[in-house]
């Protein structure tokens, strides 16, 4: 069972997506830690619904260097293996970044290298979707970099924009793509069927 340690900034959706694959046995893994730099983070509750250790840390009490050595002493005090970032609004320290290169994973509403980067997070990639006119969106799940979402990309998968969609239309419509593809990649990690090499994600599906 692979040890997991879960970011989080919001409501937790994604969050709970992992939650319920470990629970019917589809992740080889266990969250060991959920960590949260917003106080009223509703992914925190979901946590403890759980009976998972959930805890706030908030980033304004240190620098980036001193938050990457907490949020580092933290997930190595569980012998944390794989970091996922569930909608965890806040770019992480270099020093993290290596400490745990190439076992880092974040999803992201689109996809990348369209509608990514910085000030794209939440309902701002749809809008911005919906105003460029696109007619296809969907999620991506990516290894994390120095970058803002720019990292190796492990899955992708389509969602197609009709006339009538909406922010909140489309919103819901990517996020159970979100959902779908960050518990297959979780999966696939924690039985170690995924390699990198330079930008590259090989998966084994043997």
């Amino acid at each position: 069972m692979l040890n997991i340690g879960v970011l989080i900034s919001g409501n937790g959706t994604n969050l709970q997506a992992i939650i319920d694959g470990i629970d019917k046995g589809i992740i080889k893994g266990q969250i060991r830690l959920i960590i949260s730099n917003k106080k009223d983070a509703y992914g925190l509750q979901r946590g403890k619904n759980a009976n998972i250790e959930s805890i706030y840390i908030d980033p304004k009490e240190y620098d980036d260097e001193e938050y990457s050595n907490r949020l580092i002493k933290e997930l190595k005090e569980r012998e944390v293996e794989l970091v996922i970032l569930a909608g965890f609004l806040k770019i992480l320290p270099k020093k993290f970044i290596n400490e745990y290169k190439n076992r880092i994973i974040n999803i992201h509403p689109s996809l990348i290298p369209s509608f990514c980067g910085k000030g794209y997070y939440g309902e701002r990639v749809h809008k911005a979707v919906l105003d460029y006119g696109v007619k296809y969106t969907g999620a991506t799940v990516h290894f994390v970099d120095e970058g803002a979402d720019t990292g190796p990309i492990i899955m992708q998968e389509v969602v197609k924009v009709e006339d009538s969609d909406t922010v909140d239309t489309l919103r819901e419509k990517v996020l159970k793509v979100e959902h779908k593809l960050l518990v297959e990649s979780v999966k696939l990690y924690c039985e170690s069927r995924i390699s990198v090499k330079g930008r590259r994600v090989n998966i084994s599906w043997e």
